[in-house]
C-alpha cells in the first residue's frame, strides 16, 4: 500500500498496484499543489499501525484525522461509507438512497471508485444490487479477502 499525508491529515491510503493510482495521483497533487516527497508523519505512522491492527483481527474503526480531496458529491460518498459497519455491505443503489436520491447510484460508483483512503474508508464494503462482488480499485480478490477478515473468515 502507499500512504500519504497532507498538514497533518491522511490523505492517501491506497494498494500501489490499484486501477485507478494514476488517476487518484493526478487529482490529489493537482487540488493540492503538491508533489510526492517520500518521508514519515505522525499520521502516517499511525495509519500504519492501525492498519496493521485492521489486518491481525484486531480493529474495526481507524481512529485517523482523514482529509477527502475531490468534489463535494465525492466527499459526502466517502463520508457516507465511513457509516458503514464493520462486517456489513451495503449496495451502490442504498448509498445513492442514503444520500438522498436513488438516481445518483452510478455517481456513487464513480466516487468509490475512486476513493483515495481505501481500507481506511470501506469502499470495499460495498457491493452490486444482486449480492455480487462489483468493481474494487485493489481488485476482486483483495475486496473478497477484506470481506471475508470482517466476517471472521
Amino acid at each position: 500500500m502507499i500512504i500519504g499525508s497532507f498538514e497533518g491529515k491522511l490523505c492517501l491510503c491506497d494498494w500501489v498496484d490499484g486501477r485507478r493510482r494514476d488517476n487518484i495521483d493526478y487529482r490529489l497533487q493537482r487540488i493540492l499543489s503538491a508533489l510526492y516527497v517520500e518521508g514519515d508523519s505522525d499520521v502516517i505512522e499511525t495509519a500504519r499501525r492501525q492498519l496493521n491492527e485492521y489486518f491481525d483481527g484486531k480493529r474495526r474503526d481507524f481512529d485517523i484525522p482523514l482529509l477527502f480531496v475531490g468534489t463535494d458529491l465525492q466527499k459526502k460518498v466517502w463520508k457516507e461509507l465511513l457509516k458503514i459497519p464493520y462486517g456489513t455491505t451495503v449496495s451502490y443503489g442504498e448509498l445513492a438512497q442514503r444520500l438522498g436520491d436513488p438516481k445518483l447510484v452510478r455517481a456513487v460508483a464513480n466516487a468509490n471508485a475512486l476513493n483515495a483512503l481505501t481500507v481506511i474508508v470501506p469502499c470495499h464494503r460495498v457491493i452490486g444490487s444482486n449480492g455480487n462482488l462489483t468493481g474494487y480499485g485493489g481488485g476482486l480478490r483483495r475486496k473478497s479477502y477484506l470481506l471475508d477478515l470482517e466476517q471472521g473468515f
